[in-house]
């Protein structure tokens, strides 16, 4: 197998905490992440261009999702609320290095569903489920500074913060710095 690299398929995950569940996007889920990706303050702190369009949600739940689980790069996934099962947010995992053992968790919540701990209790479950349950060795959160409750989901979550990737990013608004948090295996000890 020289010069051949095995792609390894990423993991089928759901975890359940006592308010969420935590699963892989579905098409039924489509309206509903087309709603939260339309949200503005959502899109303030999202990595497209300020002109682009709306993000298609039946197309980030199957095809997109599909394809990133397929590539071994992450997933998406659905942040069910459990007293009502109303899809509250989606979370991705993206830029999964598997020599290092190591991916990044992004997120975004409802608008009708934030400031209720919703999106840290989801961050975090899926954090540990990485770690325990696939091998994970490192979880890594990237914050744009000024989103103050993305900083809290971090810190809440029981994410370390390690420093400032300078203008690494880029926002509707043009390129940013990015916060570093991370979440190791060694924090679950």
């Amino acid at each position: 197998m020289i010069g051949q690299v095995a792609v390894r398929r990423f993991p089928a995950l759901t975890v359940s905490t006592p308010r969420t569940e935590v699963r892989q996007l579905t098409a039924a889920d489509a309206a509903a992440a087309g709603e939260i990706f339309a949200d503005k303050l959502t899109r303030r702190w999202l990595p497209l261009p300020g002109d682009s369009g709306p993000i298609d949600g039946l197309a980030w739940c199957t095809d997109l999702a599909r394809q990133r689980r397929d590539s071994g790069e992450g997933d998406h996934y659905a942040v069910v609320r459990r007293e009502d099962d109303q899809v509250v947010g989606s979370l991705w995992t993206r830029r999964t290095d598997w020599g290092a053992r190591l991916t990044e968790i992004s997120y975004a919540m409802a608008a009708s569903a934030r400031g209720f701990g919703f999106a840290a209790e989801a961050v975090d479950a899926v954090a540990i489920a990485l770690i325990l349950e696939h091998g994970f060795q490192r979880v890594e959160l990237r914050v744009a500074p000024g989103n103050l409750a993305s900083r809290r989901v971090a810190e809440k979550a029981g994410f370390s913060y390690e420093g400032l990737l300078r203008n690494a990013g880029f926002v509707s608004g043009g390129r940013v710095d990015l916060e570093l948090w991370s979440f190791v295996a060694a924090d679950l000890r």
